[in-house]
């Protein structure tokens, strides 16, 4: 069987083979899509790309009683996948030492949400948070998300904005009650 298959490759084409081959039908050329369609980048990638760049990045961290406490960093964000998502690399130096962390936002146009993963070397935990209301062109809201049962789960409310000029990113975390306040 091999040996035919060697000796059929090897033969060189008739004449009247010229011809360009007939197109292939777009589930043959993509059979995945049948099962998980492609989409396009929408308004949210758009908002995102404004995003991409090289950041200097102050962290404020609001603590219940005393001062803040501020940590500097950078974060380099660039749009991957064709312009689909914006991946964002930060490292930050601080009293507790160096940390980094890695995060991934996507939009749906279909659905209107952001949906954004994000891990960091504090943790083992992967966090995962995704917008309850469609994208109103002028901020990012998302809301922590758990896979699985886990009853005693954080719930956490993000907010991030580009300022007018593009200059200026505002990312603020909200802790949410037990009474979702």
């Amino acid at each position: 069987m091999l040996l035919g298959l060697l000796l059929g490759c090897s033969v060189p084409p008739r004449e009247n083979a010229r011809s360009a081959p007939a197109a292939a039908a777009p589930a043959d050329r993509d059979p995945q899509s049948a099962y998980e369609p492609r989409s396009a980048p929408g308004d949210g990638q758009q908002y995102l790309a404004r995003m991409a760049g090289d950041w200097q990045v102050v962290k404020t961290f609001h603590r219940r009683g005393g001062e803040p406490a501020v940590t500097r960093g950078t974060c380099r964000q660039t749009m991957v996948q064709d312009g689909r998502f914006l991946q964002s690399e930060f490292v930050f130096e601080g009293e507790a030492g160096r940390s980094t962390g890695t995060g991934v936002i996507g939009f749906d146009p279909a659905t209107g949400r952001f949906t954004s993963f994000w891990i960091d070397s504090r943790s083992t935990r992967v966090s995962i948070r995704q917008s309850e209301a469609g994208f109103d062109g002028r901020e990012i809201v998302l809301w922590s998300r758990t896979l699985g049962d886990e009853p005693n789960a954080r719930r956490s409310r993000t907010v991030s904005v580009v300022d007018a000029d593009g200059l200026h990113m505002l990312h603020r975390q909200f802790a949410v009650s037990a009474d979702g306040k």
